[in-house]
């Protein structure tokens, strides 16, 4: 670790304010409204003016969602404090909803200036073109399911989060129980893995009856909007300009293809070294050399310690990034009881520092979640400067590139984590593998969330069939269920994006597909790779994500023929670790 260069880091400020005060607290409706009044009632009669209003409504934005990140922040981190939880529906209850029918006059004003067309900006066509779609799609009558949505679907955190079980006579989170699915002992396996899905199914019902009304209120919106469906509605809100539904199940039918034989032949392997016939559901986790699980770290402090000294030698800038949100305290990394489930890096976008939040218990799955959500915040600090705060606002398919190259780009360093080099390569493998697991089950959620709305009048018992004959496609086929049907009906339910983001995942798949491409470039020549990289994510959304893969020196293409190539680079990096 560089410790001098830690001692001369200075905590980063938000830029002064132009437009707000700068004691400005977003208190209540009524102390916001007079801000958005001026920029719905302001002279645009220059290209100047005009340009000057973008940037005042910029600042406006950045002050909202930072806002609107900390109460969301606070609330995670503690779902059993009533005092923050009310704070965060007070935002989405009284302050969004008027929010969105002013965005929409916001969006109508500047589009019907005539100087709109005349600003020569960079990446303000990205912009513009995303106002359009905007004002094409709202519906007054939309504000309140959508403010019904929000504050639904964050129950899923408060109904998951409180999941406890008991091991060894200690309770523990599902987070913590799942360390005990590495064990070597089989019996111990199986006995937590019951505890984990006996106690999910214990609120099976409550999250099937929130997801059905989830979906009920989803529906509505679209249909509210003119399409004949929520998923048609959400790529267009989404503002998928780049790929269509049918490209997704192209992206299915290839991993199908491609990766799908790829997992079986990993799960049979591992089936052999275990000496078990069938595989079981708690086989999945285990060492297949009936080794102990890895333990990289000890805790969070000792992650973060490690993480940091690992991002410096990639690159002094990228080490210090990390060292900046330890010193603001924007890091909670320790899994515990009350504590939202999940991992996430949060922009917050005035101040330019994001925060990271992740469940560790001392599995190599933290390592990698730390430097994927570094490499989201890396991603933070890169676009910090970018002229509009919603240039800074990626597509989910930039942004999860930012990430999961990191995950790959980072390996060449973390023998930080591991004395021993045979530790080492078997964290990588076991990252790689998850890799090849990883991109299926991308594929399976998205089907079953195309499923989902194009039928929103489905049964459970629907629900239920839909989700084995999906699960089925797209699994390796070597693992047995019996006597466990309910708990693999119910599998979906463990999938936060399903309720809290829909239609938030397919993004993974790509980027997972985007980073393979960059860690190869990386490996070819790591200088080279990683300012390609890094050059991609500066460019933020000011230019189509075609363009930020270009940059980055890969291509935005999941048709079968790449997959097979990118896949075959993959099985070669494997085959060199065994």
């Amino acid at each position: 670790m560089k410790k001098e260069m830690l001692k001369e880091i200075d905590v980063l400020k938000r830029p002064k304010r132009i437009f707000l005060p700068e004691d400005f607290k977003i208190k209540d409706w009524e102390s916001l409204k007079p801000f958005l009044d001026e920029l719905l009632e302001r002279e645009l009669d220059t290209e100047e003016k005009l340009w000057q209003w973008f940037k005042d409504k910029s600042e406006l934005e950045a002050v909202l969602e930072e806002d609107a990140a900390w109460r969301y922040i606070n609330m995670t981190c503690d779902t059993n404090s009533e005092e923050k939880l009310k704070a965060y529906e007070f935002f989405v209850q009284e302050i969004q909803p008027h929010l969105q029918p002013s965005e929409d006059k916001l969006n109508k004003k500047a589009l019907s200036s005539p100087f709109i067309e005349k600003i020569d900006k960079e990446g303000f066509s990205i912009l513009l073109r995303g106002m359009k779609k905007e004002v094409e799609l709202f519906r007054e009558e939309n504000i309140p399911l959508f403010t019904q949505l929000q504050t639904e679907s964050q129950k899923f955190g408060a109904i998951t989060g409180a999941m406890t079980v008991e091991v060894d006579g200690e309770e523990k989170t599902l987070q913590q129980a799942s360390v005990y699915l590495k064990s070597p002992d089989r019996n111990k396996r199986e006995e937590v893995y019951r505890l984990i899905a006996e106690r999910r199914l214990q609120d099976a019902e409550k999250l099937d009856a929130l997801f059905t009304s989830l979906i009920e209120k989803r529906d509505q919106v679209g249909r509210n909007a003119g399409f004949e469906n929520y998923r048609d509605y959400m790529f267009e809100s989404m503002g998928r300009f780049d790929y269509t539904p049918q490209d997704c199940f192209d992206f299915h039918n290839a991993i199908e293809k491609e990766v799908v034989p790829l997992l079986a032949k990993q799960a049979e392997g591992r089936k052999e070294k275990l000496g078990v016939d069938p595989l079981r559901p708690w086989d999945g986790a285990v060492d297949p050399e009936g080794k102990e699980p890895l333990k990289p770290v000890k805790d969070g402090e000792e992650l973060i310690e490690k993480s940091i000294e690992c991002f410096y030698k990639l690159d002094d800038y990228l080490g210090e990034r990390l060292a900046i949100m330890r010193k603001m305290g924007h890091l909670d990394l320790d899994s515990r009881k009350g504590k939202a489930p999940g991992g996430y890096n949060y922009p917050l976008d005035e101040i330019g520092v994001p925060f990271i939040f992740m469940n560790s218990s001392g599995q190599v799955r933290d390592l990698v979640t730390m430097v994927h959500e570094g490499g989201h915040a890396v991603h933070s600090f890169v676009t910090r400067d970018l002229e509009l705060t919603s240039y800074k606002h990626t597509p989910s398919e930039v942004a999860e590139l930012a990430s999961m190259s990191m995950e790959l780009i980072s390996m060449d360093h973390w023998d930080l984590f591991f004395d021993k080099e045979e530790d080492l390569i078997r964290a990588k493998r076991e990252h790689l593998e998850d890799i090849v697991g990883t991109l299926p089950w991308v594929a399976t959620i998205d089907a079953f969330q195309h499923w989902i709305y194009e039928n929103p009048n489905h049964t459970i018992e629907d629900r239920n069939a839909a989700w084995n004959k999906v699960q089925d496609r797209f699994s390796s086929g070597k693992t047995s269920w019996e006597g466990l049907q309910q708990i693999k009906d119910k599998a979906w339910q463990k999938q936060l994006h399903l309720y809290e983001v829909p239609f938030y995942y397919i993004e993974y798949g790509m980027a997972q597909l985007g980073a393979i491409a960059v860690w190869k470039n990386y490996k070819e020549n790591p200088d080279k790779g990683l300012k390609q990289y890094l050059n991609a994510l500066k460019l933020g959304y000011t230019k189509s994500i075609g363009e930020i893969y270009e940059t980055a020196g890969i291509k935005f293409d999941f048709t079968a023929g790449y997959i097979k190539e990118l896949m075959q680079f993959l099985n070669s990096e494997l085959e060199a670790l065994k």
